[in-house]
């Protein structure tokens, strides 16, 4: 048992570090996503279940959605689809 969690403790410095270190914004978000999602395997494992359901709903859920209905929001999420048909049409030529 105590394999598993260190894995995941090293798990969330990978992600933290990630996140900081990501040039693309929705990467960041997705990475975010799956350092609440361990969080909180890490609180049930502490047997803190009320604040696993808690990390889960607002962590992983409410920001994320949050998060991308920003990018939306600021056009972000259309210009990397751009840059990427761009890119792609690029390699055609």
């Amino acid at each position: 048992m105590q394999v598993f969690v260190n894995i995941l403790l090293s798990f969330l410095i990978i992600c933290a570090i990630a996140a900081s270190l990501s040039k693309n914004l929705l990467n960041t978000i997705l990475i975010f996503m799956s350092y609440s999602l361990v969080m909180s395997i890490i609180w049930v494992l502490l047997e803190s279940p009320d604040l696993a359901i808690t990390e889960a709903a607002v962590g992983a859920g409410v920001t994320s959605v949050l998060f991308f209905v920003t990018l939306k929001k600021i056009h972000a999420m259309v210009n990397m689809d751009k840059k990427g048909e761009n890119e792609n049409e690029q390699e055609n030529t």
